[in-house]
C-alpha cells in the first residue's frame, strides 16, 4: 500500500522531506503541494519530476480526498492552524517543530486530538531516531552506569545570521535537547535557569552568545546545556550522562581519521542537515509506517507540548536570571 501525502510548505526542510518521500523512502508518494509562494511548488515539481497537484489554499489540500496524510513544514506560526485542520479532517499529520509557537497552542492540539479519540499527530523531533542517541538510551536503560545523576550537553553551530535572536537559542536550538533529554531520561523538567558567560566577539550586537541553560528534572537529575551558535569550528552536538557507577557519551558521528601535514585528525561537520540526515530518513519512514499500520508511536503532541512548556520557562529565565519553575500537568492516559 502507498500513502498519498500532501505537503504544506516547500522551503528548505519541506523540499528535503519531499525528496525523501519521492526518492528515498518506501510506500509513500507526494500528491499535493501548497506554499504561500506558488512558484516554490512549481519549482519543486519540476526539479523532482513530481506528479503532484498544487493547491493555493492549504485547507483545500488538507481536505482533498486524494490526500491521506499531511506534512506541515510551513512557517512556525501557521503550524497550529494546519495541524488542527488535519485532526478535524481525521488525517494523520507530521508537523515539523514547533508544534505551535506557544504552549497553549500545543495544548489546543492535544485537546483536539484527544477529542478525536485517535492519535494522529507526530512532531518532527528527529533526535530520538538518531543511531547515536538510540545507543545512548539503550545503555542508560540497561542500568550499566546506574541511575543518571548529571548530564553535560552542548549544542554548537559554526555561525548564525543576523536575524537569529537570543530567545531563538531556546525556541529554535535548545528545543531539540528539551525533547530528546526527556526521552533519554523518561523524566520531566522541574526548573530552569539561564546564565551568560563572556560574550563571543563573533556574535551580532543584539545576540547573547554563548548561553548555559541549567535544568533540574523531577527525579533530581541536573542538566547543563551549553548553547554556542557562533563557535566557528563546526556543528557539534555533545551529551555526556554521568551515572552512579559510570559515564556514557553520545557517540561522535563517523568520520575518516587522517594523517597529513604532521597531524592526526578527524573532520567535524559544519552542516546540521548532514549530522542528522539518517535520522530524518528514519523518522519520516516511521511516520509513513505508523499511518499505514494505524498505530502512531513517534514523538506525540504531548511531547510537543512538554517541550513548549519547558521552552517558555527557559525564555523567562533568559530575561530574569532566576530559577524558574516548570510545571507540567499530569500526562493524559491517552498518551501513555
Amino acid at each position: 500500500m502507498t500513502l498519498n501525502i500532501g505537503v504544506i510548505g516547500t522551503g528548505a526542510i519541506g523540499r528535503e522531506h519531499i525528496r525523501r518521500c519521492s526518492q528515498v523512502l518506501q510506500n509513500a508518494r507526494v500528491v499535493a503541494l501548497n506554499d504561500i509562494n506558488r512558484a516554490n511548488c512549481e519549482q519543486v515539481v519540476n526539479e523532482l519530476g513530481l506528479k503532484a497537484e498544487i493547491y493555493d489554499n492549504a485547507h483545500d489540500l488538507i481536505n482533498s480526498p486524494e490526500v491521506q496524510a499531511i506534512l506541515v513544514t510551513s512557517w512556525g506560526p501557521t503550524h497550529e492552524e494546519f495541524v488542527l485542520a488535519a485532526i478535524k479532517a481525521g488525517k494523520a499529520v507530521f508537523c515539523e517543530k514547533p508544534l505551535a509557537v506557544t504552549a497553549q497552542g500545543c495544548m489546543n492540539i492535544v485537546e483536539a486530538e484527544i477529542a478525536a479519540g485517535k492519535k494522529l499527530v507526530q512532531v518532527g523531533f528527529m533526535r530520538p531516531y538518531d543511531s547515536g542517541y538510540r545507543a545512548l538510551k539503550t545503555l542508560i536503560d540497561s542500568g550499566e552506569i546506574g541511575e543518571p545523576l548529571m548530564l553535560h550537553c552542548a549544542h554548537r553551530n559554526p555561525e548564525v545570521g543576523d536575524s537569529y535572536t537570543t530567545d531563538m537559542a531556546i525556541t529554535d536550538t535548545l528545543i531539540h535537547e528539551l525533547d530528546v533529554l526527556r526521552w533519554l531520561l523518561q523524566d520531566d523538567y522541574k526548573s530552569a535557569q539561564v546564565i551568560y558567560p563572556r560574550k563571543t566577539r563573533k556574535a551580532s550586537s543584539h545576540l547573547k552568545d554563548p548561553q548555559i541553560v541549567l535544568l533540574e528534572t523531577v527525579k533530581g537529575v541536573r542538566i547543563d546545556v551549553e548553547i554556542f551558535v557562533n563557535c566557528e569550528y563546526g556543528y557539534d552536538i555533545q551529551c555526556q550522562v554521568v551515572g552512579e557507577s559510570g559515564v556514557a557519551n553520545l557517540p561522535e558521528p563517523m568520520s575518516i581519521q587522517t594523517r597529513s601535514a604532521a597531524k592526526l585528525s578527524t573532520g567535524i561537520l559544519t552542516d546540521w542537515k548532514k549530522r542528522f540526515i539518517d535520522a530524518y530518513d528514519v523518522e519520516l519512514q516511521d511516520f509513513i509506517n505508523n499511518v499505514l499500520s494505524g498505530n502512531m508511536t513517534g514523538p506525540s503532541a504531548w511531547d510537543g507540548y512538554a517541550a513548549a512548556v519547558a521552552a517558555d520557562a527557559c525564555v523567562v529565565a533568559q530575561n530574569n536570571g532566576e530559577i524558574v519553575p516548570i510545571t507540567m500537568p499530569a500526562r493524559p492516559a491517552f498518551y501513555h
